[in-house]
């Protein structure tokens, strides 16, 4: 974890951390993780029910940066099989140069091996909500009842266009009681199927990683095999 990488190895673990969507713009990759939320939002991003992010706090202090490692060295980390010394800790809290690449290059071993032992293993996914009828129809029938509640379809398509189903009932203090039941539950079924959406995004994102690994992979053994063949 100390070694220093060099220039491929560096251009590749950047490359790798590009492709994660992180709460805050990539600037410089030494201040950037000093606190240790982005190294734990990079975990959450492969393995999302294994990070709670609200445990760690964006911080300019020393102390509460420790404390956010230490935190991931606890829960999270001990799970991938991956520990961070104390002492590199310490390094990467006051920024030192060159320190956290190193250790970012370990965790990326350390969730590519977690994630090829995962391919099939739903286990930090929850999907149970699959099994509730497609959106389409879901939508539909939410459109049908906000009519029937005096909303216009023209408004109740825009609302369910822009993702963000809202408690329609709530402007219609009026409403028969068995219609507001309805409606309620016809946007908390919404609300379900754009989870589910999340979660089946994750796990695209991925699998894609790891048909990368593989391309990675099989580019590797075919400049062997040329090397071989050119000795021979």
């Amino acid at each position: 974890m100390d070694r220093e990488l060099n220039e491929d190895e560096l251009q590749q673990l950047y490359a790798w951390i590009d492709k994660i969507s992180l709460s805050r713009p990539k600037r410089h990759i030494t201040r950037d993780f000093s606190d240790g939320v982005m190294a734990a939002e990079v975990v959450k991003y492969f393995f999302p029910k294994l990070v709670d992010l609200h445990n760690y706090t964006a911080t300019n202090s020393t102390q509460q940066k420790l404390s956010n490692w230490n935190l991931l060295n606890r829960k999270v980390f001990s799970k991938l099989n991956f520990h961070v010394p104390e002492d590199t800790v310490k390094r990467i809290v006051l920024s030192t140069a060159g320190v956290i690449e190193p250790v970012l290059s370990a965790l990326r071993e350390k969730i590519d091996k977690k994630l090829e032992h995962t391919t099939d293993d739903l286990e930090y996914y929850d999907t149970g909500a699959q099994e509730k009828p497609h959106t389409e129809i879901r939508q539909t029938e939410e459109i049908r009842v906000a009519q029937m509640a005096g909303e216009t379809i023209k408004d109740e398509k825009s609302r369910i266009k822009k993702g963000k189903p809202q408690h329609t009932a709530q402007f219609y203090p009026d409403m028969d009681p068995t219609l507001r039941l309805l409606l309620h539950e016809k946007e908390q079924d919404v609300m379900a199927l754009q989870e589910t959406v999340e979660i089946l995004q994750m796990k695209v994102n991925r699998l894609e990683h790891l048909v990368h690994l593989k391309d990675m992979r099989i580019e590797d053994l075919m400049r062997h095999l040329e090397t071989y063949k050119a000795r021979k």
